[in-house]
């Protein structure tokens, strides 16, 4: 047993443990004491476990509440130090598995976990569903590749650089399926890609389109932190059939905007997008962003139908996609991917902010590019992204570049 021992004995046994194994005991205890309890599972494969969980009196239940107690009984400095040493040690996936096995032992472990483990703009790292939310780093972006199935209308997206240099080591983040309807395009996105009801947990948003295909909706299943809602016409429609409807509210979060090319000029697509729950002055010197804790549920007032969120500065941030330069040798329009695309493409963007010169932000703020998106496979594409946008925002927006769009080309 490990709890009775002192921090300094603890050091002392862990040169002759390796903090391999040691973990390995943690991920294999968790897994043994949430095996009766995958109904509770809500948030795919980065479970952590319930504060209470009502365990029954079986005999594999009372063991997997003999061996909770005993790691729940570690003294603070000692159970610091382990999971300190385990997130410092595992910097990408499937590594940070382990520690989010340390969150799943109980909840003094994922009290302290969740104290260690900082959030991509600070760390860079993705461990935690609620990270998917979270703006990511200002410096480094995170680079992800999404993956096409046309069969299925389906779209995966991983964290990694892509799957030839990633192999078995990609971890899954949210998975998107396109639905065609009579008027419009949804993209539903879930956490899992078995699961894309509305009323499920693993639903986080969606995408819809106008019937053209030149504007889009991002949806969110909850509203950041500090983000006033405001009503939309549509929710005084929806009033009576929502009050009833077990399905969660939907929050637009953004809007994005593609060019009508009237004259059939040549060039590639031209798009903005309004981030309403993102003010403008996030990017400025000591901005800031949403930045979400948990998922939580929200009021019944707020399941009256859509919402639109509205920043806290009622000016919004609005990001354009990069100008293209021509070149005239391989009499292409060309962008300085930094080798991340290689196929040319007109789906393939690159989106930076467009400040107004009252906001005060910098040229070089200005031209730094917050998201990247394109083409390296038949059906493989980047997708990099930082802060202030989040792994979500960035998928939806890179999904709108996949719905046709005649009129924009």
């Amino acid at each position: 047993m490990l709890y009775p021992l002192s921090l300094a004995v603890f050091r002392q046994k862990s040169r002759e443990m390796p903090l391999t194994s040691f973990v390995r005991e943690i991920g294999n205890m968790s897994k043994k004491f949430t095996k009766n309890e995958k109904h509770e599972c809500r948030r795919g494969g980065a479970y952590i476990a319930p504060d209470s969980s009502p365990l029954s009196s079986t005999a594999g239940s009372s063991t997997a509440l003999t061996e909770h107690g005993r790691w729940a009984n570690l003294p603070p400095e000692l159970l610091l130090d382990i999971i300190q040493r385990v997130e410092a040690r595992e910097t990408c996936w499937p590594g940070r598995g382990d520690v989010v096995a340390c969150a799943s032992v109980c909840r003094s472990w994922r009290q302290i976990t969740k104290e260690v483990v900082k959030t991509p703009e600070q760390c860079g790292f993705l461990t935690f569903p609620i990270s998917l939310k979270q703006p990511g780093p200002r410096d480094t972006p995170i680079e992800c590749f999404i993956q096409r199935e046309k069969a299925t209308s389906t779209y995966r997206l991983y964290m990694g650089l892509s799957p030839a240099l990633s192999g078995n080591l990609n971890k899954l983040l949210l998975v998107a399926k396109k639905v065609r309807r009579a008027t419009c395009t949804d993209f539903v996105i879930s956490l899992v890609g078995n699961d894309f009801s509305r009323s499920s947990n693993n639903y986080v948003g969606k995408l819809k389109s106008n019937f053209m295909g030149t504007k889009f909706n991002i949806f969110d299943s909850q509203p950041p932190k500090d983000s006033p809602v405001r009503s939309t016409n549509r929710s005084l429609q929806k009033t009576h059939s929502r009050q009833v409807s077990p399905r969660k509210p939907m929050f637009i979060t953004a809007k994005i905007s593609y060019e009508l090319n009237v004259l059939r000029t040549r060039g590639p697509r031209r798009m903005k997008c309004d981030m309403y729950s993102i003010p403008a002055s996030a990017i400025g010197q000591g901005g800031t962003a949403p930045t979400p804790t948990a998922f939580t549920n929200c009021n019944d007032e707020a399941r009256l139908g859509f919402k639109t969120l509205k920043s806290a500065q009622n000016v919004p941030l609005v990001l354009r996609n990069k100008a293209p330069r021509w070149h005239e040798q391989l009499q292409c329009w060309c962008l300085n991917f930094k080798g991340r695309v290689t196929v040319a493409s007109v789906k393939n963007f690159q989106l930076v902010a467009a400040a107004e010169p009252s906001q005060n932000v910098t040229v070089p703020e200005q031209e730094k590019v917050i998201l990247q998106f394109g083409k390296i496979g038949k059906d493989i594409f980047t997708m990099d992204y930082r802060y202030p946008l989040s792994a979500l925002q960035a998928f939806a927006i890179s999904l709108s570049s996949f719905d046709t769009k005649p009129v924009c080309e």
